[in-house]
């Protein structure tokens, strides 16, 4: 039966240098195997109970993925769609939708900028330090639903 999982992390890449915490904001909850966390961090907490301090070494290819260098486009610049200057690591949404893909400048040759469209952290090797607050069974609304739901149940609209 899957997991309603809350918790605290602080994520680090290869070096140690932080890249993202939960520490000052709302802790993460999320339902075991639906795909709401990077796959390699689900998988490990799977049998973590709440009030563990965990440490969680996740691959890259269990993260973000390997690098693509399939994802690599030359695009001239003016079908790009950002208005002013660009510069080399800028990063926007490819269209008006929230689904479109963001894209990274990786290079700026005259009027030719070549696009990245690789996660940022794709192909690196991830460290998370995971303090579980809660842990509980889910109830078939939300493995139905596909995520868990807070307090008093969830309403779709």
């Amino acid at each position: 039966m899957p997991r309603v999982v809350t918790f605290h992390y602080t994520l680090r890449d290869p070096s140690g240098r932080v890249l993202d915490t939960s520490a000052d904001v709302d802790p993460v909850t999320y339902l075991e195997g639906a795909g709401q966390i990077i796959d390699g961090l689900d998988e490990q907490l799977r049998t973590t109970a709440a009030g563990a301090k965990v440490r969680v070494q996740v691959p890259a290819k269990k993260a973000y993925g390997e690098r693509d260098a399939a994802q690599m486009q030359k695009v001239n610049r003016s079908v790009l769609p950002v208005e002013g200057e660009l510069n080399v690591g800028d990063q926007f949404q490819t269209g008006p939708h929230r689904s479109d893909p963001v894209v990274t400048v990786a290079a700026i040759e005259g009027d030719e900028v070549l696009l990245d469209g690789n996660h940022p952290l794709a192909g690196v090797d991830l460290t998370f330090d995971v303090e579980i607050l809660t842990v509980r069974e889910a109830n078939a609304e939300e493995i139905s639903h596909g995520h868990a739901h807070g307090p008093g149940g969830h309403a779709h609209p």
